[in-house]
């Protein structure tokens, strides 16, 4: 029985001399390191350990006879997960001197550290449940390490690290999931800032590291290539089913988002002497496209066109005109929509005027008006209006990421309408208190104050008489007249913009505009009524005195600096703006010679509610054209990602409540705009002018896809046919 037994006990080890102590594998060398013990292979090479024990076990021969050593072939211990560690066999009384135990000969079991696509898996299960774990490590001549040992060794790990030696037994999976572990390891792979507290949403900081790290759409799985020119922009449709692309080929297509996306639509423009499109958006029930398009004409030419298309057999509706083009325009409602209109005064001086049109102009009856004016708006020092977007006031109350944490900052400002200078990249100078001076809102003289004609005939009294020192340039004296003209000749802004209270249906307009030169360096905000959302009503919108020429702006936000590019939050609660600096200080003394603008591309948010900058200006993206050749880089936002293009030739990610970059998505030219699906922030779309539009997801959704394909099932009789043929 001893024999039988000894026999059975030494199937996983190898014989060793009697009274021999065994001799650690040559093949690796444990030493340590810190606090912890690390695997040295072959070459010096570090990796995770992972150790399992088998004690060799005494040979015993008949009884009353003398042990002798079995000669056969040693037997590859068998690895099997959760195996329990061998027992200790020595012989029997009687029968013979038993095989001294020795040392735990400790084999060493590799750990393969898991690649992104299969370490953090779906739902964060690491271990299937029909897969036991021992209850404590096996060390060799020691008891467990205690728990707070345990994790003091893990916090030397990386995250990968940590996930391995999770494996190992339930004690280590069980500390390899402490929350105190896990926060020190996000803030450091992260790089995110102590002070910025765990997202809202998030249930454990085990469960954020994984949602940052598993759910970015950094994987290439679709490249679409049936532009024959540069793709300018991109946008989804509501449902997420369809998705449109504008390029320098002049069309517009339209796809189906399906598991491979497939085009749907293709729609040429040049029969209407277009030389481009350059940008669409889908109405809000998904019936109607508005696609933006630039005329053909010379160089400086600044006319474009708006038409629309009906999704349900693609036919154009209606078609509008607008300029300059990069107003593009945007819907108001389901079946209203915003163009604009420039009007030259002067040489620097202009007037922006911004419509409503009905969507299906052809078709309405000749009793209905399908165009109204919205707003009349004065233009100094070459400035225009451009880039418009309406924002939607209704959810403001109840956002889907609310950025909490800086705006207990913003709180503290004692402004409640300042006017932001974000050129300075200083941390010194962002530690100073700034004084902010007050928005640039056109004001009415005060009733004691000289009315504005008479100000305005003093002023040419004082030129005819000699008395303007220094003298003034044309363009300057034509500033000076165009400010005291449009005094008194301007509607007052709203009262209380910043409160939305029983005005669940107000909008803002949104737009790009400017005061001090012709390149777009400010954000102009306008109220939009219940009442002006309709062309019913009279041709030229609400009546008006006969007066009041123009509109003021509710709000002006200064950026500092070139804006080439704007969007709005899921919930229309916060704005992003991408813009380019200009020199800090800098003096604008011609407005057609603005400031040099910087390369960095930096992004800001704006909080719609409070007026006010809530976070940091991100960066990681650059663009290196001037300020005569910049052009409009289009960004998205999702619920929890922010996505911008950028002239290096790449797509960028961050999140929003962290402000971190977390990825950079390869193209072979200028990335011009990037979409978000509605529905799936873990697909994104970028657009290049190497005319490719690729498609990427994250690896979650890459590795679901994957399980979901049939896999070719083998024949059962495959070989049988082999052998016979």
């Amino acid at each position: 029985m001893a024999d039988t037994e000894g026999a059975q006990g030494s199937a996983d080890v190898t014989p060793q001399p009697r009274g021999a102590t065994s001799r650690p594998d040559t093949g690796s060398a444990l030493r340590p390191r810190g606090a912890g013990l690390v695997a040295e292979g072959r070459g010096g090479r570090e990796r995770s350990l992972c150790v399992r024990l088998v004690v060799p076990e005494a040979r015993s021969g008949a009884a009353g006879g003398r042990a002798e050593p079995q000669r056969r072939r040693p037997e590859r211990p068998k690895r099997k997960c959760g195996a329990a560690k061998p027992e200790v066999r020595g012989g029997e009384a009687g029968a013979g001197p038993a095989a001294s135990p020795g040392r735990a000969r400790a084999e060493r079991r590799p750990f393969r550290v898991r690649r992104q696509d299969d370490t953090m898996a779906a739902g964060g299960a690491l271990l299937p449940d029909s897969a036991p774990l021992p209850d404590s490590a096996p060390l060799p001549d020691s008891a467990p390490l205690p728990d707070s040992v345990l994790l003091e060794i893990f916090l030397y790990l990386d995250h990968a690290a940590v996930l391995a030696v999770g494996l190992v037994c339930r004690q280590w999976r069980a500390v390899s999931r402490d929350e105190l572990l896990w926060k020190e390891l996000f803030y450091r792979y992260y790089r995110v800032s102590r002070d910025v507290p765990r997202h809202p949403a998030a249930v454990s900081w085990y469960d954020e590291f994984q949602r940052l790290y598993d759910t970015i759409p950094c994987i290439e799985v679709q490249a679409l290539k049936e532009h024959s020119d540069q793709v300018l922009h991109l946008s989804f449709s509501h449902s997420g089913c369809l998705f449109a692309s504008c390029s320098k080929d002049c069309t517009v297509k339209i796809w189906s988002n399906e598991l491979d996306i497939s085009l749907q639509h293709s729609s040429n423009m040049r029969p209407y002497n277009w030389s481009y499109t350059q940008f669409s958006q889908f109405n809000s029930d998904d019936s109607l496209l508005l696609v933006s398009g630039v005329f053909v004409g010379p160089h400086n030419s600044s006319s474009g066109e708006i038409a629309v298309i009906s999704m349900e057999n693609f036919t154009l509706l209606s078609r509008v005109r607008n300029k300059p083009y990069d107003v593009f325009g945007c819907w108001l409602n389901e079946t209203n929509l915003i163009s604009g209109n420039l009007h030259r005064i002067g040489r620097i001086t202009s007037c922006s005027v911004l419509w409503l049109n009905n969507a299906f102009q052809g078709i309405e009856s000749e009793n209905v008006n399908v165009v109204k004016r919205l707003f009349k708006i004065q233009n100094l020092n070459a400035s225009t209006i451009r880039t418009v977007m309406v924002a939607d006031c209704s959810r403001y109350d109840s956002p889907d990421l609310l950025l909490d944490y800086e705006e207990q900052l913003a709180a503290s400002s004692t402004s409640t309408c300042p006017v932001f200078d974000l050129g300075s990249d200083s941390e010194e100078e962002e530690s100073k208190p700034k004084q902010t001076p007050e928005p640039a809102v056109q004001e009415l003289p005060d009733d004691g104050g000289v009315p504005a004609e008479d100000e305005l005939q003093q002023f040419f009294d004082d030129i005819m008489g000699g008395c303007v020192r220094p003298a003034m340039t044309e363009a300057e004296l034509e500033n000076k007249v165009a400010e005291l003209f449009i005094r008194n000749r301007t509607k007052p802004p709203e009262v209380n913009l910043l409160s939305t209270d029983n005005s669940s249906k107000t909008k803002y307009l949104i737009f790009t505009t400017g005061c001090l030169t012709y390149s777009p360096h400010q954000i102009g905000i306008k109220r939009i009524l219940p009442h002006q959302m309709t062309t019913a009503g009279p041709v030229l919108g609400e009546e008006r005195r006969s007066d009041e020429f123009f509109d003021s702006l509710d709000h002006v936000i200064d950026i500092h600096g070139h804006i080439i590019g704007m969007g709005l939050s899921p919930d229309h609660r916060y704005l992003y703006v991408n813009s380019r600096a200009w020199p800090r200080d800098c003096v604008i003394s011609d407005p057609m010679q603005p400031p040099p603008i910087a390369e960095e591309i930096d992004l800001h948010v704006f909080d719609l509610k409070t007026m006010k900058e809530v976070k940091r200006a991100l960066r990681a993206h650059r663009a290196y054209t001037p300020n005569e050749e910049c052009f409009f880089i289009f960004l998205d936002v999702s619920r929890d990602f922010v996505a911008s293009g950028a002239e290096d030739r790449h797509g960028y990610i961050w999140d929003r409540h962290y402000n971190i970059c977390l990825a950079k998505l390869q193209h072979d030219n200028v990335v011009n705009s990037v979409a978000f699906s509605p529905v799936e922030q873990e697909l994104l779309l970028t657009a290049s002018d190497d005319t490719t539009i690729k498609v990427w997801r994250s690896p979650r959704t890459v590795r679901i896809q994957q399980a979901r394909k049939p896999r070719p099932r083998k024949l059962l009789f495959s070989w049988l046919m082999n052998q016979k043929s």
